[in-house]
């Protein structure tokens, strides 16, 4: 699709499909429903029709991506195509490590009682 080419309203569960925002479109229409995803503050419906211009938030688990819609698609695109599709202005990602947080490396299997003392005195909970 050429950038200058006019863009026709399109729902927002398609949309968030089309620019893989989701891995499916019922993924996107589930997020809707159970309110993850809102438009100027209030959530949307999965057949809320977008047009350029618009602001998406989408909650995700440990952090929310907000989108500005520049380009709308019906159907799904390349991930080249999908990233000139909108603006990115989600906030940066904080990871434990990132404020100091002690972080078990993967595979290390279940903590033991030495480390889950540890981690009781860090939290306060003794």
């Amino acid at each position: 699709m050429p950038e200058t080419a006019p863009t026709s309203p399109v729902r927002v569960d398609a949309w968030l499909w089309s620019v893989r925002v989701f891995k499916t479109r019922s993924e996107a229409t589930t997020a809707c429903r159970a309110g993850h995803v809102t438009i100027g503050g209030d959530p949307a419906k999965a057949s809320l029709k977008i047009s350029p211009g618009t602001t998406v938030r989408v909650r995700r688990p440990g952090h929310e991506i907000v989108l500005e819609v520049v380009h709308t698609h019906a159907k799904r695109v390349g991930a080249p195509v999908a990233q000139r599709a909108y603006r990115d202005h989600s906030p940066e990602r904080i990871r434990p490590r990132d404020v100091g947080l002690p972080v078990r490396p993967r595979g290390a299997g279940r903590p033991t009682k030495r480390e889950r003392r540890q981690l009781d005195r860090l939290r306060g909970d003794l």
